[in-house]
């Protein structure tokens, strides 16, 4: 059975059968809000949210290269890559994906923190207000099986980026920590000093 967790819940990630897991998924996912408009009024644009996955040795952020994003797919490692980059947020289930090699993973990383922003969220006017049904997820990539799921649902009005959630290793487990900070970061390099 997945764990929903609340904001701030933290879980171990293992297999359903309680064996090791190896690779993991996490998916997220969002909607926009359907804006009403005047009859002649523009089609607004699209929300065009983008995950990124930061690697973290003592839970900072060492380069550029541990950053990965939609112009950078696939860290150094090739233990961590992001699946490719959706502009709309349109359609059912995980809107972006990033897989994670656990068990490769070298040892210096401890932490990967998780986020999402909206592209250029201050030049289009868009926030986080306008977006519904946010969630992250992480499953077994092995067995496309839900470890554990956290929803979003506070009031995001205003904020232009997501602090979703991280993967950490804690005493050689590895667990999951559901974050839900928001923020007005307007870029994913905003969003990456954070943790430098």
């Amino acid at each position: 059975m997945p764990v929903n967790l609340q904001k701030g819940q933290k879980v171990e990630l293992r297999k359903a059968n309680g064996g090791v897991l190896r690779t993991v998924m996490v998916g997220l996912g969002w909607d926009e809000v359907k804006q009403s408009r005047g009859f002649f009024a523009p089609k607004p644009q699209d929300i065009d949210c983008d995950a990124s996955a930061f690697l973290c040795v003592n839970g900072r952020i060492q380069s550029n290269d541990d950053i990965v994003y939609f112009n950078n797919l696939v860290h150094k490692s090739g233990c961590v890559r992001h699946m490719g980059d959706n502009l709309t947020g349109a359609g059912e289930g995980d809107d972006e994906q990033i897989r994670v090699d656990l068990a490769n993973l070298p040892a210096q990383y401890d932490k990967i923190i998780m986020v999402v922003n909206i592209y250029q969220a201050a030049q289009r006017k868009q926030h986080f207000g306008m977006i519904q049904n946010a969630f992250i997820r992480v499953c077994d990539a092995e067995t496309n099986q839900e470890l554990c799921k956290y929803n979003l649902s506070e009031n995001y009005n205003g904020m232009t980026a997501m602090v979703f959630g991280e993967l950490y290793r804690y005493n050689g487990a590895w667990k999951f920590n559901a974050i839900g900070q928001a923020t007005q970061d307007n870029s994913i390099g905003d969003l990456a000093r954070r943790f430098i």
